[in-house]
């Protein structure tokens, strides 16, 4: 069996289409389906990793190497699995495999067109990940919003499926009702106008989400019914809830998952989502806070902070703080903010955490709030570049290598005790920028006598890395001479994968990327620790 779910959007992006998509995937998963979701992105970039994080959210790292969009981290957050990079597509990664293919003679000269070739080589990749997932529900999540030209061809690509095999198909969108402000009700117009756009296109939606401020009532689910050519009861209300893992609870109350079964003309099941109610329960339970500072650069977009592009760290320490009974308070610190008026915004947290970054900006406030954190005994945690920042942080301050840096902000550093990785030189000196960095799962042994490997209980690990720095080993040396412990190495003991202050209550910094494969079912075990000593250092307090 394989069924085939498409997750489009109407009216406007943002309103958690991915979400949406994801906890279809966990629903059907609940009733004892082998599921698994793809996400289409319209962007003529191959990859989500040259993408600013601020104009796209975070690049998320798939186990074998892929930088995507963070809609498919939120995919293994909720199915509790790893997604591979067969399941993400660009509009850049079609053409391209389309154009590679007509270069080696594969279309036996035929005249080469963008329909029906590229929606084609987009259904081949559909049906080629869920074959290779053995996927009974295949969701297919269409980025974008109906009406933009960048994802018509996707579109057509649905279409071309539903008309080949009209019975394993189903479209679902997802749709805002906004609540004027003065006007005081809700406004079904702008979904009436996206799906009849979605028509022209050749597709009726199946059921249709309708996201909003509020449940959705009885006289607006008439309306949609009415005029969007659908039954009533395939109207589900999809009002803002507290936590994006409410949203598989909510949808189960208008019995979607059921009724899915019942498009399909599949026996209905009951689901089974009783875990994953208890870690919702426990989530709100929390009633005791723990303020998590996170000082970065990719937050600020005009007179906005979004949260996007660190949405895989923002979710582990939830995942973190629901195991040891608390509820994180974020608090967002402009690295440039902490350059030029000092570390006076850090007095009142109970941790702090540096994150990925690229570049010089910024990198001054953030070598600043690791002093603070290391010298005032302030849990902390550093993530890839916020481990190369601790590095660079000792050395100045302890050892004493005044001017010492990463070569990726001062290339003429005395001291550059982060230096670029042997084989990225060359990729660099070619302008080879996208998809060459160290991506994807990498074996780390962990050293004995270290907090590292106290918290993970074990000696080889495997962990997500997306760098093209790193620790410079000419310092080795003197650094662990002056009391920075190398947690844990590559095999072979020529990378050093992670470094700690093992008598600071919890000083660790990770090239990798733990956050990648937390989960809310299986937090990771780090940020379970972190949270752990930022809940006992608050109750010093």
């Amino acid at each position: 069996m394989r069924k085939f779910i498409f997750v489009i959007g109407g009216v406007m992006s943002g309103v958690g289409k991915g979400v949406a998509s994801a906890s279809i995937g966990k629903i059907l998963q609940a009733k004892g389906f082998n599921v698994t979701a793809i996400k289409i992105d319209p962007y003529i970039n191959v990859d989500a990793g040259t993408m600013n994080p601020v104009e796209h959210g975070e690049v998320f790292v798939t186990e074998d190497g892929d930088e995507t969009d963070q809609d498919l981290g939120n995919y293994e957050r909720f199915l509790n699995k790893n997604i591979p990079r067969d399941n993400y597509m660009t509009t850049g990664r079609v053409y391209l495999s389309v154009i590679q293919r007509e270069r080696n003679l594969e279309y036996k000269g035929k005249c080469v067109e963008v329909v029906p070739h590229i929606p084609q080589e987009v259904i081949n990749r559909i049906k080629k990940a869920a074959d290779k997932a053995n996927a009974d529900f295949t969701i297919v999540e269409i980025g974008g919003t109906v009406g933009e030209y960048q994802n018509l061809l996707f579109l057509e690509a649905a279409r071309m499926m539903k008309l080949e095999s009209p019975d394993d198909i189903m479209f679902i969108m997802v749709s805002y009702l906004p609540i004027p402000n003065k006007i005081g009700e809700m406004k079904t117009k702008p979904t009436q106008y996206a799906v009849r756009t979605v028509n022209s296109a050749g597709i009726q939606p199946d059921i249709i989400i309708a996201r909003s401020e509020k449940p959705l009532d009885q006289p607006r689910k008439k309306k949609i019914s009415i005029f969007c050519n659908i039954k009533e009861e395939d109207v589900i209300s999809a009002p803002d809830v507290d936590s994006i893992y409410d949203v598989p609870i909510n949808f189960e109350k208008d019995n979607l998952g059921n009724l899915i079964l019942e498009k399909f003309d599949i026996e209905v099941r009951n689901g089974n989502l009783g875990q994953w109610k208890e870690m919702v329960e426990r989530s709100k339970k929390a009633s005791e806070k723990v303020k998590i500072g996170i000082v970065g650069k990719y937050f600020d977009t005009g007179d906005f902070t979004l949260a996007d592009s660190y949405i895989s760290v923002i979710e582990a320490v939830k995942h973190g703080s629901w195991l040891n009974d608390v509820s994180p308070e974020f608090v967002w610190l402009s690295a440039e903010d902490i350059e030029k008026n000092g570390v006076e915004s850090l007095k009142n947290l109970d941790g702090i955490i540096i994150p990925q970054g690229w570049g010089s900006r910024g990198s001054e406030g953030k070598i600043k709030a690791i002093q603070y954190c290391r010298e005032n005994k302030v849990p902390y945690f550093g993530l890839c570049y916020g481990m190369q920042m601790a590095v660079i942080e000792f050395a100045r301050n302890v050892c004493g290598l005044k001017g010492a840096n990463s070569a990726e902000i001062d290339p003429k550093t005395p001291y550059p005790v982060i230096h670029i990785m042997p084989d990225q030189k060359e990729y660099l000196e070619k302008g080879q920028y996208g998809g060459t960095i160290r991506l994807g799962a990498w074996p780390c042994k962990l050293k004995e006598n270290t907090k590292i490997k106290s918290i993970y209980q074990k000696e080889d690990i495997a962990e997500r890395h997306r760098h093209r720095y790193e620790f410079n080993n000419e310092f080795r040396e003197k650094l662990e001479k002056a009391g920075l412990s190398i947690g844990g190495t590559s095999p072979d003991d020529k990378l050093v994968e992670a470094i700690e202050i093992t008598d600071h209550p919890f000083f660790i910094g990770t090239q990798f990327h733990p956050e990648y494969i937390s989960r809310p079912l299986n937090p990771h075990p780090l940020f379970v620790e972190f949270i752990k000593v930022c809940k006992e250092q608050s109750r010093k307090k």
